[in-house]
């Protein structure tokens, strides 16, 4: 599958379902810490993750990785940073999502804090999934180290390239390798739950629907 068909088609699935698959076909967990919230719009967020890395400073220092990764990432690229999930400082605010959203960009996913929401949702409607809001600055007290590499967020490992699905159910990492796969599967697990739902409902009984699908 093409990039574009493999983005359209995750924005299609049950974010549930997405996790369903990875659960089966990865043999390990790939959806993030449920602290990690939609905190501007419920707008679903889909797309390749590009990634950051922060660490604890005390120097001054602006956060150069993400600002530059925001203008040489692709459209449509989700901006994911890792900050050891520092939950009183913000990461993102509305600066950064003026660029992010100007270049086209599909969304942004926190270990750390977001703030300036109020601009952020009158101005860009931008989706911004992070752990927390926070009126801090990470000046002073984070600094970015690099961009595109491995990081965890969430407790997750994030590669770039990675699939990100992410909505108000939580936010599931999608390994690259997998991605069709994975898809393919949770396409599956959606057909045969609006199966069994109708089953459910025109039987009127929950049980029913489990004997025969299998499936809570």
């Amino acid at each position: 599958m093409t990039l574009e068909e493999l983005v359209k088609g995750f924005g299609e699935v049950a974010t549930a379902s997405v996790a369903d698959a990875v659960d089966r076909l990865c043999g390990r967990r790939g959806y993030m810490e449920h602290e990690l919230k939609p905190r501007i719009n419920e707008r679903r967020i889909v797309g390749p993750a590009v990634t950051v890395l922060e660490e604890p400073t005390t120097e001054s220092v602006p956060p150069q990785h993400a600002l530059d990764l925001i203008d040489e990432a692709a459209p449509g690229s989700v901006i994911v940073i890792a900050i050891g999930g520092d939950a009183d400082v913000a990461v993102w605010g509305g600066l950064m999502t003026a660029g992010a959203w100007a270049r086209g960009m599909a969304g942004a996913v926190l270990d750390g804090g977001v703030r300036d929401l109020a601009e952020i949702r009158r101005d860009y409607d931008f989706p911004v999934i992070a752990r927390s809001v926070s009126p801090g600055t990470t000046v002073g007290r984070h600094r970015t180290v690099a961009s595109n590499v491995p990081v965890v967020c969430g407790g997750i490992e994030v590669n770039p390239g990675d699939m990100i699905v992410g909505d108000i159910d939580g936010v599931v990492v999608v390994p690259r390798a997998r991605c069709a796969e994975v898809l393919e599967m949770a396409r599956e697990i959606d057909r045969r739950e609006l199966e069994q739902a109708r089953l459910i409902v025109e039987a009127k009984s929950l049980r029913q629907g489990l004997a025969r699908y299998g499936r809570i």
